[in-house]
């Protein structure tokens, strides 16, 4: 190495022994008093006298847990609200299935030909509207057959009837004999027999003629069309015509666990319960009332299937809707609530951070008797005006100084 070499490696030790004071000012201190004053002033400009705690020393021993806080750390900002005594509906939150009240497929009872569908697919039906008419002149033809078949014998029995009352005179002179009077009364007789069965024959072709005109049974709304004009059918075919769905009123299906048993056919003595269906977002669609419970337990499931009626005018629920159903119970009164949220979940159970006089944050254990999406009920833990943290709890520890948000309405 040169001359030049080793005063490139003094030059580097220089700098590197300069930048160590810098960072470092204690080590200079041991070289030089006036050299440390130095290192400490340029160290307090460049790290803003931000030193890295000497071993042993206190700073660098963590703190107990549940310690007071130093007297130089900021309070956590927090939101609070007090806990309150209030009513609390018990609500039962399910998944349901909109069902039409009553459906119907609509099939022919005669055979024939369609020739005419008097229906619009989708649209409603009134009870008793023509939907489809098969060929009717057949059934024509045999009523018709039926009414003459009809009138012959009745002409027969006129004449029958005639000769009894001579055959009854006669026999009375005795120019007639008892037999033939009685066989001319059971002739009578026979025919009369034949004229009713005859006014049967009518009825039942009346009714098949009947039948070639296919009408909605109920009121509701026509699906899509089944058959075309043209099509022959008959009365033994699966196949139907169009299916009716009722939808005002409509039904909705959902379960609840076997627990509310007893509590919901109580609440049916004493009337039908409300039942709340809502959509995906939370908003209320309908508002009904439970009729039905099932008469089982789905042993499966645990579940019991209940059905609630809407009456729909709006047509809000349509059939094969998934919604979502609050079924409500009845009332707890007089019970002290605190937003759910507020409610922690920890190793040993449940718990809340509550604000003392004193501004610190403590941990309560409590016991939760009910809860919805917003609101909780306390059983034990909390008495009404507790001061309860509703925001920035995951920055709390037990004993921690908080400070408490009064811009956010607590």
């Amino acid at each position: 190495m040169g001359f030049r070499g080793t005063i490139a490696v003094v030059g580097l030790a220089l700098v590197a022994a300069a930048a160590w004071g810098l960072y470092a000012p204690e080590a200079a201190d041991r070289v030089s008093s006036g050299l440390g004053a130095v290192a400490h002033r340029y160290h307090e400009q460049l790290w803003g006298g931000a030193r890295q705690p000497a071993a042993g020393s206190s700073q660098g021993q963590p703190k107990a847990a549940g310690a007071p806080a130093p007297s130089g750390v900021a309070p956590i900002v927090v939101s609070v609200t007090a806990a309150a005594r209030t009513d609390f509906p018990i609500v039962l939150e399910s998944l349901g299935q909109v069902q039409p009240y009553n459906t119907v497929l609509v099939r022919a009872r005669v055979d024939g030909e369609i020739v005419k569908i008097a229906f619009k697919e989708g649209q409603p039906v009134q009870a008793g509207d023509l939907l489809a008419q098969i060929d009717p002149r057949p059934f024509q033809a045999a009523l018709d057959q039926a009414v003459a078949k009809k009138a012959q014998d009745e002409a027969t029995l006129a004449n029958a009837k005639l000769d009894l009352t001579r055959y009854a005179t006669l026999a009375k002179q005795n120019f007639a004999t008892q037999q033939q009077l009685d066989t001319q009364n059971a002739l009578v007789n026979q025919l009369t027999a034949t004229i009713a069965a005859d006014a049967a024959a009518i009825d039942a072709t009346s009714v098949q003629l009947g039948y070639t005109a296919i009408r909605a049974p109920i009121t509701g709304r026509a699906g899509f069309r089944l058959i075309d004009e043209g099509n022959l059918v008959n009365a033994g075919q699966q196949t139907g015509i169009v299916s009716i769905a009722q939808l005002q009123p409509i039904a909705v299906i959902f379960s609840e666990p076997q627990d509310y048993v007893d509590r919901i056919n109580q609440e049916l003595k004493s009337g039908a319960p409300e039942v709340i269906v809502l959509n995906a977002d939370g908003g209320t669609i309908a508002t009904g009332r439970l009729t039905i419970s099932d008469n089982q337990v789905d042993p499966a499931t645990g579940t019991i299937r209940l059905k609630a009626e809407f009456e729909n005018r709006d047509n809000a629920l349509w059939p094969g809707l998934a919604v979502t159903t609050h079924l409500r119970l009845g009332v707890m009164k007089d019970v002290v609530v605190v937003p759910a949220d507020t409610v922690q979940h920890g190793s040993k159970g449940l718990f809340v951070y509550v604000v003392g006089d004193d501004n610190r944050a403590a941990v309560r254990p409590v016991k939760v008797a009910r809860q919805n999406a917003s609101t909780a009920v306390i059983a034990e833990g909390l008495a009404v005006g507790d001061r309860v943290v509703t925001t920035g709890a995951f920055l709390l520890q037990p004993g921690a100084l908080v400070a408490v948000d009064t811009a956010s309405g607590s």
